[in-house]
């Protein structure tokens, strides 16, 4: 078990970030293991066709046996949404000491795999393959990741706004309940469970720092306790990330309301920017705004102000409305 000892100044500091480079790294292991979730495998099979044969062994010899990951890899955020440039670019700055203890680190107790073995014994060898690695996490970001990146952060932006209020409704009780059964909140201390190694990280003053993720399959803090308290969690919402099939639940309606209404009426269940409507529906987002502003001036739907965004979900009424065509 790994904890986090927050203390009020740290909870004051609790910040969620999207991370490009983390999301990069943490597909690897999907890569490695389609098992660890199945709702991705149609990108899995679009992303090994892309990838060349010397860089997915490279990159996948980063994934140790129990599936943790160099942390010199994933650094902190230093904003709430960095670009994945400004993050590779902190990685190609890394210490050859650092690169090599954490290969090490990470693979423990097991060897390192044949790929790096070789290329961890002088700074000038640890030098090249850093850069090796930052050169094919380039490649493979352009070619797997950033053509389903803008899609990827609608959805964690999602997820952010519903852990947001989460936290501004319940606290840090409510927020960490409902993010993984691995996650428990006591006394001022996160327990993040069914961790390989164990240790406690003592936040002071440093806060925390959260990242939704779409292929992380569990919470996923760094591999030693030497790096600042931050913490990966399975993001809401993946399984619709490779599908626009919209619900089928209210067929029953759309004589009524007309099919792309009816649909969105579905969709409503939690609120949910027009942007992240419109992703999922896979339809302009000014065709989705003219139908919710219909459903919203009848009643069926509420809508909130997020900053930038407005939420919509169905009404009282509306979900009277779905149950009855479900139930009829």
């Amino acid at each position: 078990m790994i904890s986090f000892v927050l203390g009020v100044e740290d909870l004051a500091d609790t910040r969620f970030v999207i991370s490009p480079l983390h999301e990069t790294l943490l597909s690897l292991r999907v890569l490695q293991d389609p098992r660890l979730s199945p709702l991705h495998l149609p990108w899995r099979v679009s992303a090994l066709a892309e990838l060349d044969t010397r860089d997915l062994e490279l990159l996948l010899s980063l994934v140790a046996v129990r599936r943790t990951l160099p942390d010199f890899l994933t650094p902190p955020p230093g904003s709430s949404e960095p670009d994945f440039e400004e993050q590779l670019a902190l990685v190609r700055r890394t210490s050859p000491g650092r690169v090599r203890h954490d290969l090490l680190v990470t693979h423990a107790p097991d060897p390192l795999p044949p790929v790096l073995r070789g290329a961890t014994d002088d700074d000038a060898s640890l030098i090249g393959l850093r850069d090796s690695l930052c050169a094919a996490l380039w490649r493979f970001w352009k070619a797997a990741i950033e053509p389903n990146w803008p899609r990827m952060r609608l959805l964690l932006e999602a997820d952010m706004t519903h852990r947001a209020r989460q936290l501004a409704w319940g606290g840090a009780r409510l927020l960490f309940a409902g993010m993984h059964p691995n996650l428990r909140w006591r006394d001022g201390v996160l327990h993040i469970d069914r961790m390989i190694s164990g240790h406690s990280v003592a936040a002071s003053g440093r806060g925390l720092l959260l990242l939704p993720s779409v292929f992380a399959h569990k919470p996923a803090p760094p591999v030693t306790p030497d790096e600042p308290p931050w913490l990966v969690y399975p993001s809401r919402g993946v399984a619709t990330l490779w599908s626009s099939e919209p619900p089928a639940d209210a067929a029953a309606l759309a004589p009524l309301l007309g099919a792309p209404r009816a649909r969105l009426l579905a969709l409503l269940d939690e609120p949910t920017p027009t942007v992240e409507l419109a992703r999922r529906l896979g339809v302009t987002a000014s065709a989705v705004s003219q139908h919710l502003r219909v459903l919203y001036e009848a009643g069926l739907l509420i809508r909130i102000r997020d900053g930038r965004h407005v939420l919509y979900r169905r009404s009282s009424i509306g979900d009277r409305l779905l149950e009855g065509s479900r139930s009829g």
